[in-house]
């Protein structure tokens, strides 16, 4: 018998998930892992190659790292074109600003250091940061991070940075797309529209995003959204996650520090017995 006996929670991550649903099931939760989203690595794409020759010929004089996963799978494609050292040459030549804590650790990681980053993963937040440090025709590179989808009201850094004057040069990674068999995730709405689980957890925003899309696509928005704003609690693992749910009035709740760890203390301190 655990906290979170009787609990059901539903696990909507696509990395980690494995280690998420062991933290929540050593305290008495049934789990069910239905990720919403793919992530696409872009190892053999030309123009991810292309901007990295160009980068480290022509350091920037400042590098925009978005995500964690996006940097470590930027690495690793340098690495099968005999680049990694010059890459990270380039960059220690360059002023890093890290877009959030997962960015950091990772920037952290292979031995650099970041000149700044906020205190949430919010692009807003970097955006004015450096409009604050005026930019206008300062040579930047923004590593993206997937697709914008309708659901994700977060702004497009590179666009909004070449607004405010930059000269921005955009690094494509990888990009995200909704699974290609959708059967697991319509099963997995049929259940919260049951309300057979108690929450559903989220670690980033393209996968509410994509769970908000199969639910419109299949008729089932209206229901899906009564159902996180009645008796199913959507947590999220911080406020960047959570927007896509804020801006259509779901309440979602969130630890204090975005890290899966504090994910997990959180749902065994919210919904524990």
């Amino acid at each position: 018998m655990g906290p979170l006996t009787g609990k059901t929670i539903a696990l909507t991550a696509e990395r980690r998930a494995d280690e998420f649903a062991v933290l929540l099931e050593r305290r008495g939760a049934t789990t069910i892992h239905v990720p919403a989203i793919h992530v696409l690595p872009l190892i053999d794409d030309s123009d991810l190659r292309e901007q990295t020759a160009q980068l480290i010929a022509r350091p920037p004089q400042i590098v925009v790292i978005s995500t964690g996963i996006g940097f470590r799978g930027w690495l690793d494609a340098a690495e099968t074109w005999d680049s990694r050292q010059e890459l990270l040459d380039a960059l220690e030549a360059s002023r890093i600003i890290a877009r959030g804590p997962k960015a950091r650790g990772a920037i952290r990681g292979v031995g650099l250091r970041e000149v700044w980053s906020p205190a949430t993963e919010a692009s807003q937040e970097v955006a004015d940061h450096l409009e604050a440090e005026g930019i206008v025709g300062v040579d930047i590179a923004v590593q993206l991070h997937g697709t914008i989808t309708e659901w994700e009201p977060t702004i497009h850094l590179g666009e909004s940075l070449e607004r405010l004057g930059a000269d921005v040069r955009a690094i494509p990674v990888y990009r995200w797309i909704r699974p290609v068999d959708q059967g697991p995730l319509i099963d997995l709405l049929a259940k919260i529209l049951n309300h057979e689980v108690d929450a559903v957890t989220f670690t980033s925003a393209p996968a509410v995003a994509s769970l908000l899309s199969t639910a419109k696509d299949n008729g089932l928005l209206d229901e899906f959204l009564t159902a996180l704003r009645g008796p199913v609690s959507a947590i999220c693992v911080g406020p960047v996650t959570s927007a896509p749910l804020d801006v259509l009035d779901v309440p979602t709740r969130m630890p204090e520090r975005a890290r899966l760890g504090a994910l997990a203390k959180y749902v065994v301190d919210e919904l524990g017995s």
